[in-house]
């Protein structure tokens, strides 16, 4: 008998996440869902000056633009907005781009044509506007620090829509403790660029992503994935066959040939 969620955690889920996850902590196989070097630091700069070089929703300044600016302006040195940096409350950080849907979902095989088939279950017509080049434009991406980058690639926290354009409650399943820098929830009105010269983050494609986050909630697929990668990686493969063999080969076997 067919099991829709078995389908949803072997074809979108398990390898969504587990991308998603490589790509947020900048391990060694995620380069094969990077897009070129050209595109990805054409979207990070669009992105910054979209963003006015600060975090979504921290607010940070981007600490290496602060150093230049400083560097050149001494304590004259300005944010995006003309405020002396010297009087801004928030600290800097390192800041980073983050796409709202990874580059896995684009990677040409079954599995990616059948997650790209599940988006549009979400969405109807919302896979074209990832596919090829598309997936490195600036509506699909949002400037945070990393640990923000971190969290929202894992899908742990989601921004939902409020009734106010491009103005979003950020939330968490996180323990508050865990969540302090700003606490969340809290509500952010995105930035946009000048003459929106540069798109601004598209709402369908963040609707999706809280979407997934809150199915992996829900349904504690998230957990569920976790323990699978964990146990693999701590324990191996279990003699007794408890571990779940079938999804890790399944995933191995994807993983290994999307980034060959």
């Amino acid at each position: 008998m067919f099991n829709f969620a078995d389908y949803l955690l072997d074809n979108f889920f398990l390898p969504t996440y587990h991308s998603s996850v490589q790509r947020a902590q900048g391990a060694q196989g995620a380069q094969g869902f990077a897009g070129t070097p050209e595109r990805i630091a054409a979207l990070r700069g669009a992105c910054f000056v979209r963003d006015r070089h600060r975090c979504v929703v921290s607010q940070q300044f981007d600490l290496e633009e602060a150093i230049d600016r400083t560097t050149r302006d001494g304590e004259d040195a300005r944010d995006d907005d003309g405020v002396l940096l010297i009087k801004d409350t928030s600290l800097v950080d390192t800041l980073e781009v983050a796409h709202i849907l990874p580059h896995s979902l684009t990677k040409v095989g079954p599995s990616e044509e059948a997650a790209l088939a599940i988006l549009n279950v979400f969405d109807m017509g919302i896979a074209y506007l990832i596919e090829g080049a598309d997936i490195d434009r600036p509506r699909n991406a949002l400037t945070l620090t990393h640990k923000l980058h971190k969290l929202f690639g894992e899908f742990r926290i989601f921004f939902e829509a409020t009734d106010q354009p491009h103005t979003y409650r950020i939330g968490t399943f996180l323990s508050h403790y865990l969540v302090r820098d700003p606490p969340l929830p809290i509500t952010r009105t995105l930035y946009l660029a000048e003459g929106r010269a540069i798109d601004a983050p598209l709402p369908r494609l963040l609707a999706v992503h809280c979407a997934i986050a809150h199915i992996l909630h829900l349904s504690a697929a998230g957990a569920y994935i976790d323990r699978i990668l964990w146990d693999a990686e701590e324990h191996g493969i279990h003699a007794d066959g408890s571990t779940e063999l079938g999804r890790l080969v399944h995933l191995g076997l994807r993983m290994k040939l999307t980034s060959s």
